[in-house]
């Protein structure tokens, strides 16, 4: 799983024009779903995400995580994120998993975050989406698990 994380003071999803999800302060998670992941992938990610101290403290450290900010998730389902620009000058999907797989672990996702207590938004699983954020410093991450 390859997650593109931003440090947001806005984000949304809109699908047709339709706002789906949106979050002020907060974190942006794009989300690309791998050949061999798993629900414990899924945990696992959760897990990180969860517990990531990338907000700043009373004096500028980042050492808050998302809630003790009071922040939230917006996770976006992003398949190209599996993709690979290795060869050629046209993209490989190879290494993304099916939307058959795919879909329930990004659904595990979200709902391992709000196990946590987390307060998350989504986008629409395989629909055309436009992102919309204000990257927050800027602050942009890539987290592989």
């Amino acid at each position: 799983m390859r997650i593109v994380l931003q440090r947001v003071s806005r984000a949304a999803v809109a699908v047709d024009g339709e706002v789906v999800g949106e979050i002020g302060r907060g974190i942006l998670a794009l989300v690309g779903v791998e050949r061999g992941d798993a629900l414990a992938t899924a945990e696992a990610a959760a897990e990180k995400l969860a517990g990531l101290r990338v907000f700043p403290d009373g004096e500028g450290r980042m050492n808050l995580d998302a809630r003790q900010a009071g922040g939230a998730f917006l996770v976006v389902s992003q398949f190209t994120l599996a993709g690979s620009l290795a060869r050629g000058r046209r993209p490989s999907f190879d290494d993304a998993a099916p939307p058959e797989t795919a879909a329930p672990l990004v659904e595990a996702l979200v709902a391992a975050l709000r196990r946590r207590g987390e307060t998350v938004a989504t986008g629409r699983f395989r629909a055309h989406m436009e992102v919309r954020l204000v990257n927050d410093g800027p602050v942009t991450f890539v987290l592989e698990v």
